[in-house]
């Protein structure tokens, strides 16, 4: 059993929409392609996986670097112990090799498109839903009985959009969801105020069911002043309030701010989320890690990062990946995490669910296909004919 071709693709993004750092105008994502040797109904079984929502395509990491290493490699170098299945860790440590340690940056999600295309692989040729082996091999303790979700938008949008607030968060209400997330700090607090407050009239006034994201934009000064003037409203949470590495204001911030904090989508290695436990004042029982397997070396660093907090006294309960897409999904469901992300409104092809994916009293179920299930997300369908054809 053997890879018998490597591919990848950038591929665009679609909509016009801000938070309080980036335009998502020029983002555009690396969608890989691992064809096997193994054939079903005539056709090779092909591994499928992205290097999820947020930064960049990384073709040049891709083709330059980890795609090369992993064609020179010995085809049983690669294989689980019994050369049944493609074994992931295996495939990560080809990729990586000759990379030194840290400096993670854009090379953890290049590797991360790799590494999950392998589950995508290995789950198609057991003909089982992703979940279902993410489940089995890492100890059994996947929720079979769905994952609870929210919607995330609330973006800035450009002004010839004509979107609102108020008018986005209530499809996503009409889709079924409901909990939901915004932007904050692309305006003044003055202004942002105004939004949460209109954002809560889709929520009946239910400051649970709204979080809020400032996506690393605050210093400690505004930080703490945004954190006294939301916290009435008691809201789900607040997010990403500055610089991800920053621990000392993270720490600060929870000391002041009674709701719960959510961090963690920016950090690309289980010792970074060591230290952020450690360090970043993080509450246990109470505040949210969102690492995301797609931009931080796939599901083998991720799994390795949900123990270690475990092993800091932390709840996999506590875990909510962001991303908000099909992959995340299954991997929340298989490690029986806390929630996940959805994006059924903006960041296509790539955000949100299949239709096939059951939604329902604020919980989602992976579909039963073969895999991740991307084949049959129609916006994404067309780019992965391409990237084989």
């Amino acid at each position: 059993m053997r890879i018998t071709d490597i591919r990848d693709l950038a591929v665009k993004m679609e909509g016009n929409v801000a938070n309080a750092f980036v335009s998502f105008v020029e983002h555009d994502i690396s969608l890989v392609a691992l064809v096997s040797d193994v054939v079903r109904d005539g056709k090779p079984l092909v591994g499928y996986a992205f290097d999820s929502i947020g930064r960049f395509a990384q073709s040049g990491i891709l083709r330059d670097r980890m795609i090369p290493r992993l064609r020179r490699a010995a085809p049983e170098s690669l294989l689980s112990g019994d050369g049944k299945l493609f074994d992931p860790a295996k495939v990560l440590q080809t990729i990586m090799r000759n990379e030194k340690p840290a400096g993670h940056g854009d090379r953890a999600a290049a590797a991360a498109a790799i590494e999950l295309a392998v589950w995508d692989l290995n789950a198609k040729i057991l003909d089982v839903p992703a979940h279902v082996l993410i489940s089995q091999a890492f100890g059994g303790r996947g929720k079979a009985d769905g994952i609870e979700v929210y919607a995330a938008g609330g973006y800035y949008y450009a002004n010839e959009s004509g979107a609102t607030l108020k008018d986005e968060l209530q499809s996503y209400a009409d889709m079924g969801f409901s909990s939901f997330k915004m932007k904050i700090g692309g305006a003044s607090l003055k202004e942002d105020i105004a939004r949460i407050e209109s954002a809560l009239t889709v929520v009946d006034g239910d400051g649970s069911r709204l979080a809020v994201d400032a996506n690393g934009r605050f210093d400690l000064k505004t930080a703490l002043a945004y954190a006294e003037a939301i916290a009435p409203y008691q809201l789900r949470w607040f997010e990403e309030i500055g610089d991800p590495l920053d621990y000392d204001l993270n720490r600060r911030v929870a000391e002041a701010y009674p709701g719960r904090i959510a961090t963690g989508e920016n950090l690309f290695s289980a010792q970074d989320i060591k230290n952020l436990a450690l360090y970043g004042g993080m509450r246990r029982g109470l505040d949210y890690f969102q690492m995301d397997p797609g931009l931080s070396y796939g599901l083998t660093e991720f799994a390795h990062a949900v123990a270690v907090l475990e092993e800091q006294g932390y709840e996999r309960s506590q875990v909510h990946p962001h991303g908000g897409h099909m992959i995340n999904l299954h991997i929340a469901a298989g490690l029986g995490l806390g929630g996940c992300e959805a994006y059924p409104g903006v960041f296509q092809p790539f955000g949100g669910y299949a239709p096939e994916c059951s939604l329902g009293g604020g919980m989602v179920h992976p579909t039963q296909a073969p895999g991740f299930g991307l084949e049959q997300k129609r916006e994404l369908a067309p780019w992965l004919e391409k990237i084989i054809g």
